[in-house]
């Protein structure tokens, strides 16, 4: 199968979507265990001759792992000339080449590779391996295993952007559930910046934007003591969004 469609995809230049998610205050990534291989990889895949570069981030991923609707956003294109190592290429295509010669040529050919991030439910999102890999797993951050050529400085490139942009990017929305506490959404920030934050200055700044909606309070068995839930009011949210929460 692989051999034939070697002849429709672009050569020397690939995807590889970062997809995260946040579960028991812990940050995840989506992460692929190779056949025959004690690496682990992050999905992705090659771009169709006929095919916007966009379009191929969806399929690779959905391919590779069965998830569909997510939205992948651009962050880096990685192009160091020995970026997957001669080493660990020979050996692969060793492995590869006795089952195909002809894929395992294609594939030793240097390869550009365009990063995508995303973020998902953990709990909603279900991920398949595909044929080639023997699990697809959420890993935490801090717990990341031996990774294939460059995907570990891969996955801390989209962390970095992600600290960029953080502002701008929904990831309360994205990856809270659609109720929680203020100490939930300061967990989730002080995860992604890899520092603590001051719980009243975070919570009073929060608060100030408008964005959300008081509910009831959460059921902890002390009433007195029992922390509000919260939700996004979506188009307050989506408007501070566009400007930039200005938290950070």
């Amino acid at each position: 199968m692989i051999q034939k469609e070697c002849k429709y995809w672009i050569p020397g230049h690939s995807i590889d979507c970062v997809v995260l998610g946040f579960e028991n205050n812990i940050l995840k990534v989506l992460l692929l265990k190779m056949r025959h291989s004690e690496k682990w990889s992050l999905p992705g895949g090659f771009i169709k001759k006929k095919e916007d570069l966009d379009a191929a981030a969806l399929r690779a991923l959905s391919d590779r792992t069965g998830l569909k609707s997510i939205y992948l956003s651009q962050f880096h294109t990685f192009g160091a000339y020995e970026r997957r190592g001669k080493s660990e290429v020979d050996r692969l295509m060793h492995e590869i080449g006795q089952l195909n010669k002809t894929v395992a040529q294609w594939l030793s050919n240097r390869f550009l590779t365009t990063g995508y991030f995303a973020f998902a439910d953990v709990q909603k999102a279900r991920p398949v391996p595909d044929f080639i890999s023997e699990k697809a797993e959420w890993v935490a951050i801090d717990e990341l295993p031996t990774l294939i050529f460059d995907h570990l400085e891969i996955i801390n490139k989209a962390l970095q952007h992600i600290k960029l942009k953080l502002n701008y990017l929904p990831i309360g929305d994205a990856l809270l559930p659609p109720k929680f506490t203020m100490a939930m959404l300061q967990k989730l920030y002080e995860t992604i910046l890899g520092r603590a934050l001051d719980r009243a200055n975070f919570q009073k700044k929060m608060l100030k934007l408008g964005i959300f909606d008081r509910l009831e309070k959460l059921k902890t068995g002390a009433a007195n003591k029992a922390p509000y839930l919260y939700s996004f009011h979506r188009k307050k949210y989506e408007r501070v969004l566009k400007e930039g929460i200005g938290y950070l």
